[in-house]
């Protein structure tokens, strides 16, 4: 009835404030990093919560594809779900769990479009065949059976003999993180909970309650 079968306890790290990185960003990449060696397939998956026109929550699982100091890029349909709530209110949260190494990261942010010369960059390294899917899928509308769908790739294929422009209405956002959650779970459920705020352009540390 309580699923408790599927109970674990974690117990392979800690998070303390005397070893923890004094920047956010820096506390990212040397998680992500470890992640990439120890994690799960994908360790780049990430999800992605927004909040629609009509003030509903929308979660989905998008990939980072690039960071920084500045910000967390992913790319999208302009014209998709996520774009809607994004134009519509851009403060979204984005949430990493590694369950292998036992690891949450929760950033809140500002999402905006990023420079066409960044987007089309990264277009241009994406396979042919994920080129004219870009073109041919009006995301998050419905659409008859996936015949429809296969027709509207070949008929992409046949138009973009050569190389494949991107689509005017595909691109990237980045997110400017204003607030970041480490998470390292610990035994008994007492987990560690690390997060910086941003005040003032400056990092404050706290941590909170498991």
């Amino acid at each position: 009835m309580f699923l408790n079968e599927s109970r674990r306890e974690y117990v392979k790290y800690e998070l303390n404030e005397s070893t923890i990185c004094s920047d956010p960003f820096d506390q990212f990449e040397k998680w992500y990093k470890f992640a990439q060696k120890n994690a799960v397939f994908e360790p780049n998956a990430m999800h992605l919560c927004t909040i629609s026109p009509e003030n509903s929550p929308n979660n989905r699982v998008v990939l980072l594809k690039s960071y920084n100091h500045v910000g967390f890029i992913f790319f999208s349909n302009y014209s998709s779900q996520k774009a809607k709530d994004i134009k519509y209110n851009n403060q979204v949260k984005l949430s990493f769990f590694w369950p292998n190494i036992e690891q949450q990261i929760h950033v809140t942010g500002n999402a905006h479009q990023v420079d066409p010369k960044l987007s089309d960059e990264y277009f241009d390294t994406r396979p042919r065949e994920s080129q004219l899917s870009a073109w041919a899928s009006n995301q998050s509308e419905i659409t008859n059976d996936r015949t429809e769908l296969e027709e509207k790739m070949k008929a992409y294929d046949q138009k973009f003999k050569g190389q494949v422009p991107r689509p005017p209405h595909w691109g990237g956002y980045i997110v400017k993180p204003s607030r970041y959650e480490f998470w390292q779970g610990r035994k008994n459920r007492f987990h560690d909970r690390i997060i910086f705020t941003k005040v003032n352009d400056n990092w404050q540390i706290n941590r909170l309650n498991p």
